[in-house]
């Protein structure tokens, strides 16, 4: 992982940056920016009793969301973790549909049935938010086989924590995409904490996800998860080895979540001063910063937080006008012929 020094001076340098363009940037800020409006409101709305139950914020992880979405292509597939509502509104889903899903509201992406941990849009390439840890990996692997026998040509994108790699579906989607040189890419956003437990103290190597690379064959890739150029390039080029037929890649991201695990986590078994000292290197600071290096106007940048921001209220208020799921909707997709009376 490049040092914060280091980064600004590639940044900086002359031409280094001429391969992702202006409007690719505007793209993935406008993402960054969605997603930590539509978390933070999520959590306002938690506050105001508004958002039932638990859920897991991906606040200060927004640049690996933004990375990956906008170096994929239409048809491209993402698999998310409990913690999917960043990569769910990056490949495009509308913030009504998340936020109404957070709030159990009929108009949210699965009207209220599927919740916080459990977003799923098809029609995006959101193959679904996946609560047990690791279990998306090996249906991961099918979804990239399916692709390969059939010549479809997509990609498929497997997000998960650093606590994933100390599970056995981990090491098993591993061996079977690199035998079988599959289309899928495995990101590993390590934010150094598996729940309470810091990564490191529990794994025997300094990169869970990287160090074990080598023994399934595939190159060690560890990367800054805050800047979001970095994580472009790297999807850039994982993306074009799979497309090319050269298999699976499996990707670090260094991160850091700002809030706790989940709403019931207040994080105080964190160093004092960890969360400060992460919180200077916010991906959404760092890119904004980044703008000015590139002499794209103020007004610009304005426009985008402006426009975000409104429609985060305008799907707030949406939200909250929108009424509970029915409850003729309650065994709808439970049962296969759609109901329950065959059963009384």
């Amino acid at each position: 992982m490049a040092t914060t020094s280091a980064l600004k001076t590639d940044a900086a340098r002359p031409g280094i940056n001429d391969d992702i363009g202006e409007q690719t940037r505007l793209t993935m800020y406008r993402m960054q920016v969605e997603i930590r409006e539509s978390e933070q409101r999520a959590f306002d709305l938690f506050l105001q009793n508004l958002v039932k139950g638990t859920s897991h914020l991906s606040l200060g992880q927004e640049a690996v969301a933004a990375g990956f979405a906008a170096a994929m292509k239409p048809g491209d597939l993402s698999f998310c973790t409990y913690r999917g509502h960043a990569h769910t509104l990056a490949r495009g889903v509308p913030i009504e549909k998340v936020l109404g899903e957070l709030m159990q509201r009929d108009n949210g992406l699965m009207r209220g049935k599927g919740g916080s941990m459990h977003l799923t849009s098809a029609e995006h390439g959101v193959m679904g938010s996946y609560a047990i840890i690791g279990a998306h990996l090996p249906i991961a692997c099918g979804a990239a086989l399916r692709a390969q026998y059939k010549g479809a040509g997509d990609v498929t994108v497997c997000f998960f924590g650093d606590g994933t790699t100390n599970i056995g579906a981990f090491h098993e989607a591993l061996n079977f995409a690199a035998v079988w040189k599959l289309p899928v890419i495995f990101v590993c956003e390590n934010n150094l904490y598996m729940e309470y437990t810091p990564i490191g103290e529990v794994t025997a190597v300094k990169h869970p996800a990287a160090d074990r690379a080598a023994a399934y064959g595939l190159e060690h890739i560890v990367v800054d998860g805050n800047d979001a150029d970095v994580v472009y390039r790297a999807a850039r080029t994982a993306y074009a080895k799979a497309r090319a037929g050269g298999g699976p890649s499996l990707i670090e991201c260094i991160t850091y979540r700002h809030s706790g695990h989940s709403r019931a986590d207040p994080a105080k078994y964190r160093p004092e001063g960890e969360l400060e000292k992460w919180k200077e290197r916010d991906p959404v600071k760092i890119y904004r910063e980044r703008f000015k290096q590139f002499g794209i106007d103020e007004a610009v940048i304005a426009q985008i937080e402006a426009d975000v921001k409104r429609r985060v209220d305008e799907a707030t208020e949406k939200c909250k006008a929108a009424p509970p799921p029915s409850l003729e909707l309650l065994t709808t997709d439970v049962y296969a012929d759609g109901g329950f009376a065959w059963r009384n």
